[in-house]
Parts: structure tokens; C-alpha cells; sequence
């Protein structure tokens, strides 16, 4: 054999010998690809988030309660919680939110404590507060600075407003605190525009603390003096989570879930400030920015007294009962109830009992 015929041959052999190593190597890639197509997804990856509906109780804005969910929407902390969360708000605030949870189309709205119990009594709906954030109540009631009126004894013969259906019982228990009954003012809806006060039409102006003493002073021009029901120890309290008995029963799990992760956004909230009135304008465009760093400011100095003092949302049995018994001196309640049963503060004691 020729030595061109002995180098051919070689390089035939060698040319094999690559072939079949670069086919065993396919077959290595392939045999990896099966391995990986056959390999099981983990758990987590598996399990479907719980869908859960929230409808504010109002229109979008700086409300604690809110923001708890806005934060806990936009910083994942309901993702963390296996929640897959829509948001949505009850912008006329008649009670569409409260309708909507009884009649199970959505899990979670907020509402005043007293008007949770006011809603057991008539007509009677299973609502169950979970978590107390407004540990005093939203409204007071105001006068001009200039107007002369000291205390709410020198409301005699003046014009008093008020809001909704009808005069709240606070109102009452303030004018008995300072010696006066409701024949001594003239008692008057006005509605919800502050002009009306600042023109004049009413001594007394109902404003909820959160907001209006900010737009009265601050937008419209005029100084006032505040009268609460808190400065005549006359209990009150504010907002709630609220949810139905049925649901809190059925999936107790995933009320916790949502709670945790909501008092996390209001934690979160409180450590970063600036951060979390950002995350509100995402929610409230139109709202003025100033407006809303006041309602959470205002709100959250609110929700950290008397139980709040001890970790925001938990409830106080004394001033649950007492508002209750407030309620029914003064009218506010059509029936009685077990106000014992309108809400379970289980939840969030359980949530701060984890904490380290």
C-alpha cells in the first residue's frame, strides 16, 4: 500500500472516530432534555394563588385601611401571602361594598365599627369586623375660630349640621356632656360640601377629621376649632376590615393571610413615608398629594392609641362593649345585638403572637 493510500485511510478513521463521538455527545444532550422534561414542578409552583376581592369602602384615597392594601398590592406582600388580590373601591360610598361581601361576591371591605354593629341590628347582615385600624372615631365637629364658641356648651340656639340619614350618637352624648339636649340647637342636614359652614349656613360643621379640617383651613381659608367626642371620654372608634361570618368561617386561613399582609403594608407604610404616598397617587391620580399626606398622617396617629398602642388593627373588648352601649342610649341601634359577635379580634392577636 502507498503512503497517499495509508494517510487517507487514517484520516477516514479519525474522521469516524469524531463522528461517533459527536453522536454520543447528541445523545447525551437528548438524554439531559428528557431528564428535565420528566422532572416534577416544585409544590409551590403549583398551588394556585387564592383569589380574593377587596371593595373599598370609598372612593380611592389616603384611608389607612387603604393604604394597607395598596402597599400590600404593589410591594408583593400579598404575593408572599399566595393571594392574588383585586382592588376595587365603592366610589359613592351608599353601602355597594357592604352588599356586594353579603352576598359573597367579594371577601373583604372596610366600614366604621359602629356602622358594623348598626348593620347586625338592621337588617340584620353577618358582617364581622377583623381588624380594628381607627382606634377613635372619624368625625367631629367644628367652629370658626373666630365665632366665640369655647366648648360645645355654647352650641345653645346655634345651627348644628349633620351628615347622612341622621344625627349620630355621638353627637347627642356631646351635647349631654356639656348640659344641652337637642332641643337646645337647631339641628339640620347639610350634607357634604364645607362651603355651607364656611358661608355661614351652619354654626356646627360634622367633618370627618381625616380630610376636612385640612381643606376648611388649608383650601378654603378659614381657622377652626375641633370638638371631639374622645375630649369628653365618650367612646368611639373608626375603621375596620370587615368580612362575612360565613367566609371568616370557611377560610379562616386566608383571612389571617390577608390581614398579615395588610398590617405589613401599613408597617411598611409608616417606615416609608414618602414611598407609601406614592404608591397611593398609583391608586388616586386625581386626589390633591398634600390632601393625602395629611388623611395619613392624621389616620395613622389615630390607629396607634389605646389598643393601637400595642400593634395597629388589635381590638379593645371595653371600648367595643362601650361604644355599643353608646349606641343604644342614643338610637343609633334598631335592635339589639351581641356586639361580642360583631367582631373577632382572634385574627390579628394570632398574627402579632408570631411575630419574634
Amino acid at each position: 500500500m502507498s503512503r497517499f493510500s495509508t494517510w487517507v485511510l487514517r484520516v477516514l478513521a479519525i474522521l469516524a472516530a469524531i463522528a461517533v463521538v459527536s453522536a454520543c455527545g447528541d445523545d447525551d444532550d437528548a438524554t439531559d432534555g428528557e431528564v428535565e422534561s420528566e422532572t416534577p414542578a416544585s409544590p409551590e409552583a403549583s398551588v394556585e394563588p387564592t383569589e380574593i376581592a377587596f371593595v373599598a369602602g370609598f372612593k380611592p384615597q389616603a384611608n389607612l385601611p387603604f393604604v394597607g392594601v395598596y402597599v400590600a398590592q404593589e410591594q408583593g406582600f400579598f404575593a408572599d401571602e399566595g393571594l392574588e388580590v383585586t382592588i376595587e373601591h365603592d366610589t359613592g360610598g351608599q353601602g355597594e361594598a357592604v352588599r356586594l361581601l353579603v352576598a359573597g361576591e367579594i371577601e373583604f371591605t372596610t366600614a366604621d365599627a359602629a356602622v358594623v354593629m348598626q348593620r347586625r341590628s338592621d337588617p340584620g347582615l353577618p358582617l364581622l369586623a377583623v381588624a380594628q385600624i381607627g382606634q377613635t372615631g372619624q368625625q367631629g365637629y367644628a367652629v370658626k375660630e373666630d365665632s366665640g364658641m369655647d366648648s360645645p356648651a355654647d352650641w345653645a340656639g346655634k345651627i348644628v349640621g349633620f351628615k347622612g340619614a341622621a344625627a349620630p350618637p355621638d353627637l347627642f352624648a356631646i351635647l349631654e356632656a356639656n348640659g344641652l339636649s337637642e332641643d337646645d340647637i337647631e339641628l339640620v342636614n347639610i350634607g357634604f360640601d364645607p362651603r355651607v359652614f364656611v358661608e355661614g349656613q351652619v354654626d356646627v360643621y360634622p367633618l370627618f377629621l381625616s380630610n376636612e379640617p385640612f381643606t376648611i383651613e388649608q383650601r378654603l381659608n378659614t381657622p377652626i376649632t375641633i370638638f371631639e367626642a374622645a375630649d369628653y371620654d365618650i367612646p368611639t372608634l373608626g375603621l375596620t376590615y370587615v368580612t362575612s361570618e360565613d367566609y371568616a368561617a370557611e377560610d379562616p386561613e386566608a383571612v389571617e393571610a390577608f390581614l398579615r399582609a395588610t398590617l405589613r403594608g401599613i408597617s411598611w407604610a409608616a417606615e416609608n413615608r414618602d414611598e407609601a404616598l406614592a404608591i397611593v397617587e398609583i391608586y388616586a391620580p386625581e386626589e390633591d398629594p398634600e390632601l393625602m399626606a395629611f388623611m395619613f398622617d392624621t389616620e395613622l396617629e389615630a390607629a396607634r392609641v389605646g389598643a393601637g398602642t400595642e400593634g395597629i388593627g388589635l381590638f379593645d373588648d371595653e371600648r367595643w362593649l362601650a361604644l355599643y352601649e353608646l349606641l343604644l342610649e342614643h338610637e343609633g341601634l334598631t335592635e339589639e345585638i351581641d356586639p361580642a359577635a360583631a367582631y373577632d379580634g382572634s385574627f390579628v392577636t394570632e398574627i402579632y403572637a408570631e411575630e419574634p
